[in-house]
C-alpha cells in the first residue's frame, strides 16, 4: 500500500523543467519572448501543425478560435454536453448560443450523425470535445462543416498526443485547443496552444492574445524591436509567459515517455477490470488511438448494492483519490435555467455520467501503486455485489 493518500493526479516534474524555469528567472526575461516562440515552433511541429499560439488556458485558446471564427451575438455553436464548463461558456462569452447534441454511449464523443439536424442558419462552428484523450469521429464532423461552412475548433484539452487515422490531433480541424492545465498530459501549471494552419486565423488568433496589439510586446524592449505599436482590434490579455513556456519544452521532451507510462497503466486496468461483470472499461475507437488522460470506468450498478456516489467514498476511505468526469453541462443550474433543459434532453449522456468514476493514472504511479488501486476496486466490487 502506497504511504498516505495516493492522489487523483500528479504532474511528473524533475530536474529538467526545475533548470529550465530557473534558466528564465536568471535570463530577465520572464513574460511572453523567445522561448515561448520555441515552444510554439516545436509543439506545431509534434502535432504536424503549421502555426501554434501559446496562451494561458486552454479555455482562451477556445475563446481566440471562435473569435478568429468570427462567431458573434446571436449566433450558434454546436458542441457536446459531456464536457467540462470551458467548452459552452466561451460560446456564451459572445453572447452566442451553445448547442448541444448527445454522445455515443460507448467512447462518450458526440455524435457526428446527430450533429447535421441540429445545424440553422446560425450555425458558425463546431466544437467537438476529445473526451478523456479518445478522438471524435472528425471525418464525418469535418464533412458536415465543409457542407455547411462551418468551422471546426476541436476541444482537445485532453488529447495530446492522441492521433485520429494516424494523423496526429491538433492539424486536423480548422483549429485545435490544448491544455496544459496541472493535471494534463503535459503541464506548464495554466496554460494553453492554439493549432491551426490557416496563416490569416492564425495571426488573429496571436494579435488578439495580446491586447489586440499588431506586433509583438516582447520584441519592443530588445534591440530589434521599437516602441511603436497600434492596437487594431480590443483584444485579450491570454499570452504565455517564458517562464511557462520553459517547463512546457521540458514537458514536451519527455512526452513520449510520459505517455507510454499512462498507457502501461491503462493495459493494467484493462486487463483486471474488463473480467468483472460490474465494471465497464474505457472504449478505445478503432479510428483513434488514447492519451490516457483519465481513466474513465463505469459502473454497473444493477449489479452492485450501492450507488455511484457510495462507491467513490469507499475508495476514497481507501486512500484512493478518485474524480467524476463530467457532469453535463445540461445537468448545471446555468444551462438548465437558462434554457430549460432536463436530464432526459441528452439522456445518453446524462446516464453514463451517472455511473462513471474517474480513476488515478499519471506518469509517476509506481507499479505497487498501480496494483493498489486495482485491488482496492475489485474489493469494492466485491464487497458490494448484489
Amino acid at each position: 500500500m502506497p504511504e498516505g493518500f495516493l492522489p487523483f493526479a500528479l504532474p511528473d516534474i524533475g530536474p529538467d523543467e526545475i533548470d529550465s524555469v530557473v534558466e528564465v528567472l536568471k535570463s530577465g526575461w520572464m513574460t511572453t519572448g523567445a522561448v515561448t516562440r520555441e515552444f510554439e515552433s516545436r509543439f506545431a511541429a509534434s502535432v504536424g501543425a503549421k502555426y501554434a499560439i501559446a496562451v494561458n488556458s486552454c479555455t482562451a485558446a477556445l475563446h481566440l478560435a471562435l473569435e478568429a471564427a468570427g462567431v458573434r451575438a446571436g449566433d450558434e455553436v454546436i458542441t457536446t454536453p459531456y464536457t467540462f464548463a470551458a467548452s459552452a461558456e466561451v460560446i456564451r462569452y459572445f453572447d452566442a448560443r451553445p448547442v448541444l447534441v448527445d454522445v455515443d454511449a460507448e467512447t462518450l464523443n458526440i455524435r457526428p450523425e446527430l450533429i447535421e439536424p441540429a445545424v440553422t442558419r446560425k450555425t458558425k462552428a463546431i466544437i467537438p470535445v476529445h473526451i478523456g484523450g479518445a478522438a471524435a469521429d472528425l471525418d464525418p464532423i469535418l464533412d458536415v462543416a465543409r457542407r455547411h461552412r462551418l468551422t471546426v475548433v476541436e476541444d482537445a484539452a485532453h488529447s495530446f498526443p492522441t492521433r485520429y487515422k494516424d494523423r496526429p490531433v491538433g492539424g486536423i480541424g480548422d483549429f485545435t485547443c490544448f491544455s496544459f492545465y496541472a493535471t494534463k498530459t503535459i503541464t506548464t501549471g495554466e496554460g494553453g496552444m492554439i493549432t491551426t494552419n490557416n496563416e490569416a486565423m492564425a495571426e488573429r488568433c496571436r494579435v488578439m492574445s495580446l491586447h489586440g496589439i499588431n506586433r509583438d510586446a516582447w520584441k519592443r524592449y530588445t534591440a530589434e524591436g521599437s516602441w511603436y505599436y497600434e492596437i487594431i482590434a480590443p483584444g485579450f490579455k491570454y499570452n504565455m509567459t517564458d517562464i511557462a513556456a520553459a517547463l512546457g519544452l521540458a514537458q514536451l521532451r519527455k512526452a513520449e515517455r510520459m505517455f507510454r507510462r499512462r498507457e502501461q497503466i491503462a493495459v493494467r486496468y484493462g486487463e483486471a477490470f474488463s473480467g468483472i461483470p460490474e465494471l465497464q472499461v474505457p472504449t478505445v475507437p478503432l479510428y483513434s488511438t488514447h492519451a490516457w488522460h483519465l481513466y474513465m470506468l463505469r459502473l454497473h450498478l444493477e449489479r452492485l448494492s450501492i450507488d455511484r456516489a457510495a462507491f467513490v467514498e469507499q475508495l476514497r476511505g481507501r486512500k484512493i483519490g478518485v474524480s467524476v468526469h463530467f457532469i453535463p453541462l445540461h445537468a448545471h443550474p446555468y444551462y438548465r435555467d437558462q434554457y430549460g433543459y432536463v436530464p432526459k434532453d441528452f439522456p445518453v449522456a446524462y446516464r453514463e455520467y451517472m455511473r462513471e468514476i474517474s480513476l488515478p493514472i499519471y506518469s509517476t504511479m509506481s507499479d505497487d501503486d498501480v496494483d493498489f488501486v486495482i485491488a482496492a476496486v475489485a474489493d469494492v466490487v466485491a464487497a458490494n455485489r448484489r
